[in-house]
């Protein structure tokens, strides 16, 4: 494989939460001038998915339009478990995501989420043999597939297709490094133990990294004052082996500024580092209250349109910052009028969420404190 060479940056732009404007559709101009600054800076990697809306598109106005196609590379996924009622239709995705993007190939393509149930569409659909057939044609450089679940089902898939693998996406961070759910130091060995490079995703779990409650953040100000959270989280994650790219989801030429500054001086963490951590990862533990890294894949199929991760995250916002706090977030997430006690409690949104949330129960228990 084609490793990220002399001259770049191990950060890679994920393009899941991109700017938006008023009228909610994704702001083309900042996002183009993000990318201006990340590659300017070195970075080559940009990250998006058939399943994030809008996301396709606007990269190939704010990057593929404007440069020349060696000079990147993109990333993009198939979810077969998500809509498709045929290996057909899910196989089309990827004519979809190339016309969306205008271009004749992607660089990296994955097949996206695996774990749980969402695994054997992939087999039951024959989208490995296909995967391979559409990089022998030349729509596909490098195959992997990105993973929501246990060290021991990654070890059943790599057993099963480590041949077809070149590298795995996993999601990696200080805070579930050790958690018994998401499992990040197990699965990280896994792909290791396969000697399969790796890219991490939600290197600041969807945001709460960088603004962690004070407690957490008072640690971290003691190990190093003048260090920002996003950098102790950043840094982490960019301390392990095997590694392509660290994606970082950026929403503004702010935060793309404040990532690509903290990769200036990046050095290895010392041991006194890493049991700063380790100290903030167990107090962050005992305050936080839902795993939810703000993906959104609850809410696909939701029957009542509920805006799940909104009220997860104003459930983590009174477990750490106060009741109040949670409240106002819930009353901004629930202002269209559907509410937490709106659940028919269908559990669709548990079988789409990789972070195996008990998400019906979660809903009740924003009814009871919030409502």
């Amino acid at each position: 494989m084609a490793y990220l060479g002399e001259g770049t940056t191990k950060l890679g732009f994920g393009l899941m939460r991109l700017p938006k404007l008023a009228d909610g559709s994704i702001d083309v101009p900042q996002t183009s001038q993000m990318v201006d600054e990340f590659l300017d800076a070195g970075g080559t990697y940009f990250d998006t998915a058939w399943a994030y809306n809008g996301s396709e598109e606007a990269i190939r106005q704010a990057l593929i339009e404007r440069y020349p196609r060696e000079s990147y590379t993109i990333a993009t996924k198939n979810a077969a478990w998500l809509g498709p009622k045929s290996a057909e239709e899910a196989k089309d995705q990827l004519n979809v995501s190339l016309e969306r993007l205008g271009t004749d190939y992607v660089d990296y393509y994955l097949l996206h989420n695996l774990g749980a149930t969402r695994t054997a569409y992939f087999e039951d659909w024959g989208m490995w043999e296909w995967a391979l057939q559409m990089k022998s044609e030349g729509k596909i450089r490098h195959l992997g597939f990105s993973f929501h679940d246990n060290a021991a089902k990654l070890d059943e898939v790599l057993s099963e297709h480590a041949d077809q693998t070149e590298f795995v996406q996993l999601q990696i961070n200080y805070a579930d490094w050790e958690d018994g759910s998401v499992q990040s130091r197990g699965v990280y060995e896994v792909a290791r133990k396969y000697n399969k490079p790796v890219v991490i995703m939600e290197p600041v779990k969807g945001g709460m990294l960088a603004n962690p409650p004070e407690p957490v953040a008072q640690i971290l100000r003691d190990a190093n004052p003048n260090r920002t959270p996003v950098e102790w989280a950043l840094r982490f994650a960019m301390n392990v082996d095997g590694l392509i790219a660290c994606l970082s989801g950026m929403s503004s030429l702010e935060q793309m500024r404040q990532n690509l500054q903290t990769l200036k001086g990046l050095s290895p963490l010392t041991a006194a580092e890493m049991d700063a951590l380790e100290a903030a990862r167990n107090k962050l533990a005992e305050l936080i209250a839902v795993p939810c890294t703000g993906c959104h894949y609850c809410m696909e199929d939701c029957p009542v349109s509920m805006p799940i991760s909104s009220i997860m995250e104003a459930l983590n916002r009174a477990a750490l910052y106060g009741t109040d706090k949670g409240k106002s977030n819930y009353g901004f997430a629930t202002r269209d009028g559907v509410k937490a006690s709106d659940c028919i409690q269908c559990a669709q949104c548990e079988t789409a969420c990789p972070q195996h949330i008990d998400i019906v129960d979660q809903l009740a228990k924003a009814a009871d404190l919030f409502e």
